[in-house]
């Protein structure tokens, strides 16, 4: 395959490497997301700037953030449960949504107590 290579000389032509579709493929699907929540905004703001900027930002994050949460998972073993405890408690927002409406800050201080939780833990084993 051509390594980290997008593009390669072959007979004095320019062709692109398999590596080069991948890419392609990746920023199609980030757009077809971002495209996507679109409406969800809509829902919360019909402020145009705040919808374009919000886009942009999270397609230029996204990916950034992934790295971070890789490398966070290696250093903090239980950081994946309080993650899950989060995506539980999302979900549950959701399911419950007639019933239970949490304030932001409430929601917000859930989310921190989870994270931080998981990362105590996690320190605290590696110092045993």
């Amino acid at each position: 395959l051509h390594g980290a290579r997008f593009l390669v000389r072959e007979n004095g032509r320019t062709v692109a490497t398999p590596l080069l579709l991948v890419l392609l493929m990746v920023e199609v699907s980030d757009i077809v997301f971002a495209v996507d929540s679109i409406p969800a905004i809509f829902a919360i703001t019909t402020d145009p700037f705040l919808v374009y900027t919000s886009n942009v930002f999270a397609i230029l994050g996204l990916r950034s953030l992934y790295f971070v949460l890789a490398s966070m998972l290696q250093r903090f073993v239980y950081l994946r449960f309080g993650l899950c405890a989060i995506l539980l408690f999302v979900g549950a927002k959701m399911l419950l949504r007639q019933v239970w409406h949490p304030s932001a800050s409430v929601s917000l201080a859930i989310i921190f107590a989870s994270l931080l939780t998981a990362i105590l833990f996690s320190l605290g084993r590696k110092r045993t």
